[in-house]
């Protein structure tokens, strides 16, 4: 069971769409872990729908109407992708559609000796989307964030200063966070991390890197 969970705010965010595509497809992720935010989610969004019924409508010309009417008939945005569980051998939903498979086709980099990414596509060219796979007992360089970082923990676990997180775990870090994140020694983690900056390595071994550090978007 998740003990770390989008804050309200981010939630409220969420559930009346307002969260950019890449950012709304983690929280979602962190729901097929997390039946007490979806719970909240379901009830914020009840709550909105009655906020709407108390409305006075007003009319919309027809090339809006017609601009509604066709999304309709379009693929169901990543947010709101069905339910799975990773858990039980079946990767989120959500993912399983950027994959295209499962971790052993993914395309990886190589970062360090114990830290590799492979880049999603989500189409939202403003966030990175990524997994992290850390090798058991493998640490991230200790670094800062240019911008917010959301990491959800999918498989095994890892700690850092400020605490131990494991599947199902939902962080929000800001730019004047710095941390080291290890995986547990008892396993691999794999976090998935949505980025709207590079990462900023402050150890002297791998500042050097800084200039190099691209979002990889799209």
């Amino acid at each position: 069971m998740a003990k770390f969970h989008p804050e309200l705010d981010l939630l409220t965010e969420h559930a009346a769409g307002n969260l950019p595509l890449a950012q709304a497809a983690c929280v979602s992720v962190h729901m097929n872990y997390c039946d007490q935010c979806k719970r909240t989610s379901g009830q914020l969004q009840n709550l909105g729908a009655a906020l709407f019924d108390n409305l006075h409508g007003e009319p919309v010309g027809d090339a809006l109407l017609n601009s509604v009417l066709a999304r309709l008939d379009d693929a169901p945005p990543l947010s709101y992708a069905s339910a799975s569980e990773w858990a039980a051998g079946r990767t989120p939903a959500i993912l399983q559609r950027l994959m295209s498979g499962d971790l052993t086709d993914l395309v990886w980099k190589k970062i360090t000796s114990t830290l590799r990414i492979s880049y999603l596509k989500t189409g939202d060219p403003n966030f990175e989307f990524a997994l992290y796979h850390i090798k058991a007992g493998g640490r991230i360089p200790e670094h800062t964030h240019r911008g917010s970082e959301m990491t959800l923990v999918l498989e095994g676990g890892f700690s850092d200063a400020d605490g131990s997180y494991h599947q199902g775990d939902f962080l929000l870090r800001q730019p004047s966070d710095v941390h080291a994140p290890t995986a547990v020694q008892s396993e691999d983690c794999i976090c998935l991390a949505v980025l709207d900056a590079p990462l900023k390595f402050t150890g002297w071994k791998y500042r050097w890197m800084n200039p190099f550090l691209q979002l990889n978007t799209g």
